[in-house]
């Protein structure tokens, strides 16, 4: 029952999930992150069960990390994308499958803004635009109709929020909150949360 979103703009990466922490029929959190800094130029949203959520995005950051430290040089976000697909894939393929759903974006000095769609079977994806989970399916037509190759952040911005208001009018849960987070040549900055009350406002 969660939502991520995630924009491609010429030189930057826009990311916004949902921050509500269910349990059958019972929310315990409406403030939780499910956006993770994997490194200095790298985002990984998230969504899935609580464990393997945390656990997965923990263990590919982590040796993203050991990557570095061993090799002096960080990988950029298209061989992060590869790297995580091809974990997905062998704990597939194992007794103790991880049940996530991530968007993995990026930006990189020489391939620029990267953005990756990456389903719990591992299928992978390079894509301008993307969104996982139930608030997809009523995000999908309106990235459609007001994307383009030369967006900016503040169009972004605004594309998210036409897709949260969609999401909170028309899907039966309750997702008040979502968090935003954008990546670009200057690093990772965390933008104000869409809310239903900054919708209203």
């Amino acid at each position: 029952m969660e939502t991520l979103l995630g924009v491609k703009g010429p030189d930057f990466v826009m990311l916004a999930a949902d921050c509500t922490h269910a349990h059958s029929i019972m929310v315990l959190k409406d403030d939780e992150s499910k956006i993770y800094k994997v490194s200095d130029k790298i985002l990984m949203a998230a969504m899935g069960e609580a464990g393997d959520r945390v656990q997965f995005v923990e263990y590919i950051s982590k040796n993203i990390l050991l990557y570095k430290m061993r090799n002096g040089y960080d990988l950029g976000p298209k061989s992060a994308g590869h790297f995580t697909r091809k974990n997905l894939a062998d704990y597939l393929r194992s007794r103790t499958p991880y049940h996530v759903n991530l968007l993995v974006g990026g930006y990189d000095e020489t391939d620029g803004a990267q953005l990756h769609y990456i389903d719990y079977l591992a299928n992978s994806l390079p894509v301008s635009y993307a969104a996982h989970g139930y608030g997809g399916m009523f995000s999908a037509s309106i990235f459609d109709r007001y994307h383009h190759e030369k967006i900016n952040q503040e169009e972004a911005y605004d594309i998210l929020k036409k897709c949260v208001a969609e999401v909170q009018k028309r899907l039966i849960i309750n997702l008040p909150n979502f968090k935003v987070t954008v990546i670009d040549k200057n690093g990772i900055k965390e933008l104000d949360d869409i809310t239903a009350a900054s919708l209203a406002a």
